[in-house]
């Protein structure tokens, strides 16, 4: 398979990445890359699908990183895993000497991990320069689920479903797999339901998550699902206003520069100081347009707020206020080279275990096991954007009966965008410019 027929399929098969942004894997193969990285360190606390899809998946998956690896023309392949995820080690260990120049890279257990510009650096030892692009240093970054929906697209199914953590405040902790466009409602029920009176749903993880409701479909980049009691402190700082946060700086930071010593792309060189960010903002500073403009190279972790400040402010929600700003008014940031990697980075970055204590979770790390019973809800919910790019473009109508692994929505011409597909057999009830409903066929 040539380097464009590849990207054909995975375009119209609807691969996008499996968490974060959704960026469309077929955009990031590319045969600058010398070096494939499979991303296996579970970035948020509490997440546990991509350990548990390597292990049971393990031969798959490694199969796919090899065929992309051949057809990109790259030289290495680096399997990083945590080195707590001992069960997947194993599992993965065994197969690498049937591949050329495949390896095992264990990464330590702290936080974040998953960020592809700390497990660059991890893996290889390069240093992606601030704003820039994996692909400028070589490397080009995959996470587990992501190619193992590759693997099953090349076995000649689309991507139709999504495996998700449900953990937290529910009965019985799991890891489903379930068709996309899903209400989480019926996830959560599938976990035993809610343990507490008020609760409250984080989406994607505690420190980068964000807030949603249970009627909320499940999409391609849907990790997981935390349920926490409505006062739990992570609910209580998503639910927080820039605003008075603002305010809240003014009167309370006291330029301790914690945030700014523990943030791991400053640590890696990048011209990012929350803490002189915190000093500029507050006090209205103009006549330094540095802090601001270098807020575009925070990655939004949540470090700094979620375990850093000893105030408990919250320099990334103001962070991220100003780098939307600026993106809105077309404020690009200047091209920045790193600086040298700071000598005490190993010293200051964050253990897990450490991280679970602060935020309050140690009683949620629980083991959540995978289970391949699959849901069937009676509704699906297909939003068109679920992805970078353009919305997928509907080639169905209210009425058609469409059955499992139908396209339903094409790439849009000319624009980053892929394909969707009905997860289950059933009859389009609507389709607007932003949605599809499918009621599921019974049986």
């Amino acid at each position: 398979m040539t380097l464009d027929e590849l990207k054909v399929v995975l375009r119209d098969g609807g691969v996008v990445g499996a968490g974060g942004a959704g960026f469309p894997s077929y955009a990031k193969l590319d045969s600058r890359a010398d070096t494939i990285i499979l991303n296996c360190a579970e970035c948020e606390p509490l997440l546990k699908l991509h350990r548990q899809v390597l292990e049971k998946y393990a031969e798959e998956i490694l199969q796919t990183l090899d065929l992309i690896a051949k057809t990109v023309g790259a030289k290495s392949v680096i399997v990083a895993v945590k080195r707590s995820y001992k069960r997947t080690i194993d599992a993965v260990s065994p197969l690498l000497d049937t591949f050329e120049n495949m390896t095992l890279c264990p990464l330590p257990e702290v936080y974040p991990a998953g960020d592809e510009v700390v497990m660059i650096y991890e893996a290889t030892g390069r240093v992606v320069a601030p704003g820039a692009l994996p692909i400028s240093v070589g490397v080009t970054v995959f996470n587990v689920e992501t190619v193992y929906n590759m693997s099953r697209l090349l076995a000649g199914k689309a991507l139709t479903h999504k495996y998700v953590t449900i953990a937290g405040e529910v009965a019985h902790p799991v890891t489903l797999k379930v068709p996309l466009g899903t209400p989480v409602s019926e996830l959560i029920a599938a976990a035993g339901g809610v343990t507490v009176e008020d609760p409250a749903y984080v989406f994607g993880g505690p420190m980068m998550g964000r807030l949603g409701t249970p009627l909320e479909p499940v999409t391609k980049t849907t990790n997981a699902v935390l349920v926490l009691n409505e006062t739990h402190t992570i609910v209580q700082k998503k639910r927080a206003k820039p605003f008075l946060d603002m305010k809240r700086a003014m009167a309370a930071c006291c330029q301790c520069s914690y945030c700014t010593d523990l943030c791991p792309r400053h640590l890696l060189g990048h011209p990012i100081e929350p803490h002189k960010f915190m000093l500029v903002a507050s006090n209205g500073v103009t006549n330094d347009a540095t802090p601001y403009v270098n807020s575009a190279f925070c990655t939004g972790c949540g470090l700094c707020e979620m375990y850093s400040c000893m105030q408990g402010l919250s320099p990334r929600m103001l962070l991220t206020a100003c780098k939307n700003g600026m993106r809105a008014h077309g404020v690009k940031p200047p091209a920045a080279e790193p600086a040298s990697v700071r000598r005490e980075r190993k010293y200051r970055r964050v253990p897990m275990s450490r991280l679970l204590t602060r935020l309050g979770l140690v009683a949620y790390n629980q083991t959540a096991p995978l289970s391949e019973e699959v849901l069937r809800p009676k509704k699906l919910k297909l939003l068109l954007s679920q992805h970078i790019g353009a919305p997928s473009k509907a080639v169905v109508a209210a009425g058609d009966t469409v059955t499992a692994g139908q396209l339903i929505a094409a790439p849009a011409e000319e624009a980053l965008s892929v394909g969707l597909h009905a997860p289950l057999g059933g009859i389009v009830k609507s389709v607007t410019d932003k949605v599809i409903t499918i009621e599921v066929k019974e049986g």
